[in-house]
């Protein structure tokens, strides 16, 4: 692991018992039963029951142990110890059967073996990752032929602004193409109202269209990209929340796009004529065989 990775892995380790405690992830009310998983995700995914679930970036598994409740068998990965720790202590304490894995997403076809129905990521994790490209092709080593990939994620051009002035208006301030270079980033307070001791984190811009390349690029048959006009947090001041519970901005600013989902599938192996008489062979008795 590189030295950005691991200063990202420090700060992570040390924001995970704060969110833990915090009213954002609200902890008590998914042990009373209820659901963390959102509107979005749960609807384009759909029925996970049965199927097999590998959950990239987990945190501490709130989300992968919310799929777990659905049915689905589920295995939730993330490279923070602290996270990884209690996301296992939380399974154990329910009663939910799950598997985590403390691992950077690099590094997991080494620290994992097999393949999976669905992969699943969500809500601030591109911009952790350097290199998309390597990404993609550890979630294709990971998919079963014809297995799906979903991801809901915060809108790269929501990215490029920051809320300014008495009104929090939103002025330009980022690039919206990135570069192999991160940005360094000093946390003062993270969206859960974490306040970290290592406050300097590493983030990579990632722009939508090299999020869609790199899975195209992994063999991946894109089946929707779909954006959305708010997001999961008051990621600006002047953003308001409604009852559906998703944050939007101000009429002003328009359907300003702040959430976008992918759902891309595995292809599956073509059958030559090659593979097609080696199944036969393999099949039919060979009696019934003629030249």
């Amino acid at each position: 692991m590189d030295d950005y990775l691991k200063t990202n892995q420090r700060h992570w380790n040390d924001v995970t018992p704060q969110h833990v405690a915090s009213e954002s992830y609200d902890l008590a009310s998914f042990k009373a039963g209820a659901n963390s998983l959102r509107s979005v995700e749960l609807e384009e995914l759909g029925d996970v029951a049965g199927k097999s679930l590998l959950h990239l970036q987990c945190h501490f598994g709130m989300d992968t142990l919310s799929w777990a409740r659905l049915g689905a068998d589920v295995t939730g990965v993330d490279f923070s110890q602290q996270a990884i720790a209690t996301a296992r202590s939380l399974a154990s304490e329910m009663g939910i059967k799950a598997s985590f894995v403390c691992s950077n997403v690099y590094d997991l076809p080494r620290a994992l073996d097999g393949q999976f129905d669905i992969v699943f990521t969500s809500y601030g994790v591109l911009a952790w990752l350097p290199d998309l490209t390597k990404w993609a092709d550890v979630i294709a080593h990971f998919l079963k032929p014809g297995g799906v990939f979903y991801i809901a994620e915060e809108h790269p051009f929501a990215g490029i602004f920051d809320s300014r002035g008495e009104n929090g208006d939103l002025a330009w301030t980022y690039p919206y193409f990135g570069g192999p270079e991160p940005m360094m980033c000093e946390c003062e307070c993270t969206y859960a109202g974490a306040e970290p001791a290592h406050k300097t984190t590493y983030e990579w811009s990632h722009s939508l269209g090299e999020a869609i390349n790199s899975l195209v690029g992994a063999g991946l048959r894109i089946e929707h990209v779909h954006e959305f006009p708010f997001c999961m947090y008051r990621r600006f001041t002047c953003m308001s929340r409604g009852e559906d519970g998703w944050w939007r901005l101000p009429e002003a600013y328009g359907d300003m796009p702040m959430l976008f989902s992918i759902k891309a599938v595995k292809k599956r192996e073509r059958l030559t004529k090659t593979h097609l008489l080696c199944t036969m062979h393999h099949t039919t008795d060979n009696s019934s065989i003629r030249p």
